[in-house]
């Protein structure tokens, strides 16, 4: 290891599992993930924290409703996490300077 911490790029999808990530990182990596999901167009994401006690999860809802950008978040369906993951709905956002005409 040379102690380089540059980000690891990862492809943007419509969900985000968290558990690789320590906890004091999340609210950051949560805010920038939604803004790029917005940025790239996405309409609703899905944040994967886990079911355990509910800690992560209290934590991530209470970051989603002071985020701008959110227009609503909820427990996911069974199918889709239950309990373990929230559904976002994002706000319409500005999309990115790639987009091609036509």
């Amino acid at each position: 290891m040379d102690g380089n911490d540059a980000p690891v790029e990862v492809p943007l999808e419509d969900s985000l599992d968290l558990h690789s990530f320590p906890p004091r990182e999340i609210p950051d990596v949560v805010e920038e993930y939604l803004r790029a999901a917005r940025a790239a167009g996405f309409s609703e994401v899905r944040l994967i924290h886990g079911r355990g006690r509910g800690v992560q999860r209290a934590r991530i809802h209470a970051l989603l409703a002071r985020l701008p950008g959110v227009a609503r978040a909820y427990d996911a369906p069974s199918d889709r996490g239950g309990w373990g993951a929230t559904v976002v709905v994002l706000e319409p956002g500005e999309r990115a300077s790639t987009d091609s005409p036509g």
